[in-house]
């Protein structure tokens, strides 16, 4: 009777082992980007070949706000408000496969891409007074009717990957977006921030979580920098001390190289 339930026990391990596979045969599982199927062992909603084309942001790069240093003064720092620590970001946008990723998750409604795209954020270098004083992840809001078409807040899912795995929370209360703007893709950095202005606010109760924290401002992706920096100055005038920076994608600079 024992020899019988132990045989049984491993048929039924071995169904569970032999499941996954199945399905795949059954029902192939297709890259979300260039939508052939995944290799075998592939876990993400990604493919191996889709992340290797994507292009990261080649060294060396600035040790406050992360971009490629191709002249001898960093001009994207001077884009960020005084009391922005540091910025990092990922990849270049669209940066080959890089913008099709960051598609796919926004519009293609593949949110699970979010985990694999925070993982890849999560392993970028910060100056080490970074990685000691950030206490807490706070994600770009969207205004309310572009997120109930889009169905989640993509800043959001990423905001959650990296919190988990820096152990810090996310805090989703703090600042929300006290109106809608227009798309920036066709506007100047003049146009840009004005269109910005005035487009969020702190909640009544931002006071008290944020003082005197280093905040972890996360979206997907930065382009002039227009938007993070005017929700940053909200943050910071609601008594956060200081306020770093982090997006999976970045628009290249006038003079920047690409690879």
């Amino acid at each position: 009777m024992a020899e019988q339930l132990v045989g049984i026990a491993a048929a039924r391990a071995y169904a569970r082992a032999m499941l996954p596979g199945i399905a795949d045969l059954l029902l192939p599982r297709s890259c979300a980007v260039c939508e052939r199927a995944m290799d075998a062992g592939e876990t993400t909603l990604v493919c191996g070949r889709c992340w290797a084309r994507a292009h990261e942001l080649p060294h060396p790069r600035c040790d406050r706000c992360g971009h490629p240093q191709t002249r001898p003064t960093c001009a994207w720092c001077a884009q960020l408000p005084p009391f922005v620590r540091a910025a990092r970001s990922a990849y270049w946008m669209p940066g080959g496969t890089a913008g099709a990723i960051v598609h796919a998750l926004k519009y293609g409604g593949w949110s699970g891409v979010a985990d694999a795209m925070a993982e890849r954020m999560a392993r970028l270098p910060w100056p080490r007074d970074v990685v000691a004083e950030r206490s807490m992840v706070i994600a770009i809001p969207l205004a309310p009717a572009r997120e109930r078409e889009r169905g989640f807040n993509q800043s959001v899912l990423l905001g959650r990957a990296l919190a988990s795995r820096w152990k810090i929370p996310l805090v989703s209360d703090c600042v929300v977006r006290a109106r809608a703007t227009g798309t920036q893709t066709r506007l100047t950095p003049e146009e840009r921030r004005s269109n910005v202005s005035g487009a969020f606010r702190a909640s009544q109760h931002a006071r008290e979580r944020l003082q005197g924290a280093h905040v972890i401002l996360v979206d997907d992706v930065v382009t002039t920098g227009a938007t993070l920096a005017e929700c940053a100055t909200t943050l910071f005038e609601s008594g956060a001390r200081i306020i770093s920076i982090v997006t999976f994608g970045r628009a290249p600079a006038a003079g920047d190289r690409a690879h």
